[in-house]
């Protein structure tokens, strides 16, 4: 027993079984980009509705309007972080939960580290992926193609102002949005596929329901964060306001109504069911490959 113990150990501190967590995090993300492009007009149709609360009918006439080619102007950014966003996700999930493996097993439930770890990995995430988001909600807002045309425009003008201001934009309700959803990602998934898999599914579609039920859940619950997120990074220049403030603005724009904050919750949901459904399905099966 004492030898299973000792094992254990340096199969937590292998550096290559830490590596394979990243490398199958970016696989599985990266796999999951092509629904990410299938559904990225729905996405952006519900940032129309984030952003002017117009409903789907006026939101898709917009699109149509401005053309295909606009319809996947600010693609390359999540794209790009989708890819990269899983990579750290999970591999530095991964490398906190067995951190904490090793020294807090005494201290903490062992069936809290995993949502532990993600928090400690989301809020990390925050920290990179920030200016990315700042980056695609400018590109996806329409009133800014004139004076904003491209990429390249936008990232010379948010570096000439502060961090704060420009990339970082927003960087609170990210950080919160980001570490209580990875929580409870991380923390929901493994039970959840349990109690699926109960069921008679094979583990690949355990793992899909799982993914799906999971980000369902946590789509409901911080869907206001991210309106708030977009209609604070929407703008290039406009009066810089804190984030009660922000919140405030939003609320009145909405009527102090729940139906109208939520309005286009469930595109939301379909994409992140989509997305991360396959995400965890093809992550879960190459750490089960991988041994």
């Amino acid at each position: 027993m004492g030898g299973n113990h000792t094992r254990d150990e340096e199969s937590l501190q292998d550096p290559m079984v830490r590596f394979q967590s990243y490398l199958h995090g970016g696989t599985s993300s990266l796999l999951s980009t092509l629904p990410t492009l299938i559904v990225f007009p729905v996405y952006k149709t519900v940032f129309r509705q984030q952003i002017h609360n117009t409903p789907v009918p006026q939101a898709v006439a917009q699109l149509y309007k401005e053309g295909p080619v606009k319809l996947y102007r600010g693609v390359a950014p999540p794209l790009l972080m989708r890819t990269l966003n899983g990579t750290l996700l999970f591999g530095l999930q991964d490398t906190l939960l067995r951190q904490l493996s090793l020294t807090s097993h005494s201290v903490i439930s062992t069936s809290a580290l995993p949502a532990l770890a993600g928090f400690g990995a989301g809020i990390v995430e925050a920290l990179v992926f920030t200016p990315f988001e700042r980056v695609q909600n400018v590109l996806q807002n329409g009133c800014n193609d004139h004076h904003l045309p491209t990429m390249k425009s936008v990232l010379i003008r948010l570096k000439g102002q502060r961090l704060a201001d420009g990339f970082y934009r927003g960087f609170l309700p990210i950080t919160a949005r980001n570490a209580l959803g990875s929580c409870l990602y991380f923390g929901l998934k493994g039970p959840v596929c349990a109690v699926v898999a109960g069921e008679g599914l094979s583990p690949m579609a355990a793992s899909f329901v799982s993914g799906t039920l999971t980000s369902m859940a946590i789509s409901l619950t911080l869907y206001p964060l991210s309106v708030l997120v977009a209609n604070m990074q929407a703008q290039v220049g406009a009066e810089v306001k804190g984030v009660l403030v922000c919140w405030r603005m939003l609320l009145k724009s909405r009527q102090w109504s729940v139906t109208l904050l939520y309005r286009g919750g469930s595109l939301v949901i379909l994409r992140s069911c989509i997305t991360w459904g396959i995400t965890t399905a093809l992550y879960d099966k190459q750490e089960k490959q991988s041994g």
